[in-house]
């Protein structure tokens, strides 16, 4: 089982991720370029709940998914 520690450092892989993917964005109004926030990224790229897929991967893994 994942800790909220993992989960969140997972999550923020992720992110990071994609941000190096999908680059910085300009804002219109400054004129100024800046990272995407979380929200963009996931209008950007809605995947399966990657948490979900691990939790779900380690219990087959152990052999207990008919538990």
């Amino acid at each position: 089982m994942l800790t909220l520690r993992e989960e969140r450092r997972v999550m923020l892989f992720k992110n990071w991720v994609l941000r190096v993917i999908f680059g910085l964005k300009k804002d219109e109004l400054r004129g100024e370029w800046r990272k995407l926030h979380k929200k963009e990224l996931t209008d950007l790229y809605s995947s399966p709940n990657i948490i979900r897929g691990i939790k779900s991967r380690r219990i087959k893994w152990t052999g207990m998914q008919h538990v």
